[in-house]
């Protein structure tokens, strides 16, 4: 089942379904050449920032953070669906598995939900780092969750307390999707658990497809 990333009915609608990976900075994707991925998702990449925008201004910061838990249950159930005994387990060998998702998730949350506590707090915005895959640890798909949930709730109370308006000059930078404000980058947070639980969906359906290894 591919990811979808389509507001819920009666809502304003996000860009179309996107391919795995694709809401992943580049740099930070496996087994793809950069300049090539880039070239192909430049206009792909312009509508959904133009959704961010677009809706990181309309929404409040509490109804973005409402979008983002409903990303998160999603993200979960993807998870918890990939075979516990095969959750290191690569589908494809140039493909992630499912602990690789997870660490991955929790690491990009540390950057993009660390930025806006930043932004909010008078700071300046972090550089980005790598992708949090190299040398994760091995964790049940519920201890992953459980660490992504205990960041995000320290992330979503410092937003419900912060100025709607705090800090309209500061960018946290998205290397797909260039400077974000922190509004902006909170959903998309959204977007980026729900490409991935499209990919964690896939995986669980090509392990179940194979014998294990």
């Amino acid at each position: 089942m591919n990811c979808d990333i389509f507001e819920r009915p009666g809502e304003p609608q996000a860009p179309g379904n996107v391919a795995i990976h694709d809401l992943t900075p580049a740099r930070l994707r496996p087994g793809r050449g950069r300049d090539t991925v880039q070239a192909a998702m430049n206009e792909e990449q312009a509508r959904i920032r133009s959704y961010l925008v677009a809706q990181g201004a309309k929404l409040s910061p509490a109804a973005i953070v409402e979008k983002v838990q409903a990303a998160m249950a999603d993200l979960r159930a993807a998870a918890v669906a990939v075979p516990p005994a095969r959750f290191a387990e690569r589908p494809e060998p140039e493909e992630w598995s499912g602990n690789e998702v997870m660490a991955h998730v929790v690491a990009a949350d540390g950057y993009f939900g660390g930025g806006i506590r930043r932004v909010l707090d008078g700071q300046p915005p972090p550089r980005s780092g790598g992708s949090g895959i190299e040398g994760a640890p091995l964790r049940p798909a519920e201890a992953w969750y459980q660490t992504l949930s205990e960041q995000r709730e320290a992330l979503f109370a410092r937003v419900r307390a912060a100025d709607p308006a705090a800090a309209p000059d500061q960018r946290i930078e998205h290397p797909m999707f260039g400077p974000l404000t922190w509004r902006e980058t909170l959903l998309f947070t959204r977007l980026h658990d729900l490409d991935h639980a499209g990919q964690l969906q896939k995986i669980a359906a090509a392990l179940a497809a194979a014998r294990p290894a």
